[in-house]
């Protein structure tokens, strides 16, 4: 194990006795593929699941395994009018299992994500019954305010970008407070607790993922 993997698990295992202060529940992953098989161990076959849109679930390959199992998959990708998009998120929220990335979280525990349309953030705070979060150690910032930082700005700008959204920041790379109808700032979320005890699940993968 390289001086880089041992500093990546230690952070990662700081942050996951923060998650379980906060009533989360963490795993470490030193490879996306590890990450995997993590994620499969926990969703029972012919559980119902979905996912909000993430490039980390994307680089993992999480998604086309999901598609390839035997679960029920309730995936936007597959329909093409916005009302048919609109009521797979809406069923999306009675999921067994909700699949989605973070933004940016703290080394003691709290979640930082934004959100456009606000799907992603309604099912990490309540509806599906068990949320599954898989991150990049990139992600692991030291206060909150390091981690707003950075969804507003790390996060937020390259999604602006993969979008094509008309807003200030995919000029001058900076977060311009903007009130853009075509912005992705929408919906701040700060999840600092989870009510269920191990609802939100989290795994920290040891490699920059996402962004």
């Amino acid at each position: 194990m390289t001086p880089i993997n041992m500093y990546n698990k230690l952070l990662a295992e700081k942050t996951i006795e923060g998650l379980k202060k906060r009533n989360m529940q963490g795993f470490y992953a030193e490879s996306k593929e590890e990450a995997v098989k993590i994620t499969l161990s926990l969703i029972p076959e012919g559980s119902l699941i979905s996912w909000g849109g993430s490039a980390t679930l994307q680089e993992t390959g999480l998604i086309d395994t999901l598609k390839n199992g035997n679960y029920k998959c309730l995936d936007r990708d597959n329909v093409k009018t916005k009302e048919e998009k609109d009521e797979i998120a809406h069923k999306a929220l009675s999921a067994d299992y909700y699949l989605m990335s973070t933004n940016s979280m703290t080394i003691d525990g709290q979640l930082v994500n934004i959100d456009g349309n606000g799907n992603r953030v309604a099912a990490l705070i309540y509806g599906p019954k068990n949320v599954i979060i898989v991150t990049g150690i990139n992600k692991i910032c030291d206060t909150y305010e390091s981690a707003l930082a950075r969804a507003r700005n790390k996060a937020s700008i390259p999604n602006v970008i993969r979008f094509d959204c008309n807003t200030p920041c995919k000029k001058t790379g900076k977060c311009m407070d903007c009130l853009s109808i075509e912005t992705v700032c929408c919906q701040f979320v700060h999840t600092r607790f989870s009510r269920i005890k191990d609802r939100i699940k989290v795994i920290i993968v040891g490699e920059n993922l996402g962004f």
